[in-house]
């Protein structure tokens, strides 16, 4: 764990923290509630000996990340959320196209918007524990299940 690199990005207004490890392809972890990025420490040592470059931020308002002020909740929006992302990939790797991005949890929700918002960002998703329900305002959930 101790050759994970840790750095601050200036991203949409905030300082983010990064967690890094590898070179390679890029894999974005994104993490839930009330996680951190030391959540995906054993998965970024993992894909980086393997030729993956490993990358778990702290998401808005989390551990080292700065949060918009208190009493401003619309800055916690999933738009800046992934806009913070996008930012974020932005900054530490201009010049590519797509990550892979990894999600759990709270993190899942944000995944399927940045991959809603931003398809040319991302090569591939997958994520742990929350179903994806896109909208379908016909369909009765839990009816017939």
């Amino acid at each position: 764990m101790e050759k994970i690199e840790h750095k601050m990005v200036d991203v949409n207004g905030i300082n983010m923290h990064v967690a890094e490890l590898g070179q390679g392809p890029t894999i974005l972890f994104i993490h839930g509630f009330p996680e951190l990025w030391y959540s995906w420490r054993h998965q970024m040592v993992y894909l980086a000996e393997r030729g993956y470059r490993a990358v778990a931020p702290g998401l808005r308002g989390y551990g080292d990340t700065t949060g918009a002020p208190v009493n401003d909740i619309s800055k916690f929006s999933l738009f800046h959320l992934v806009g913070d992302l996008i930012a974020l990939l932005e900054a530490i790797d201009p010049n590519k196209d797509n990550v892979f991005v990894v999600a759990h949890d709270w993190g899942a929700v944000i995944a399927w918007h940045l991959c809603l918002f931003r398809p040319d960002k991302v090569k591939g998703v997958g994520e742990f524990e929350c179903p994806f329900f896109p909208k379908e305002p016909t369909h009765e959930y839990g009816g017939g299940v």
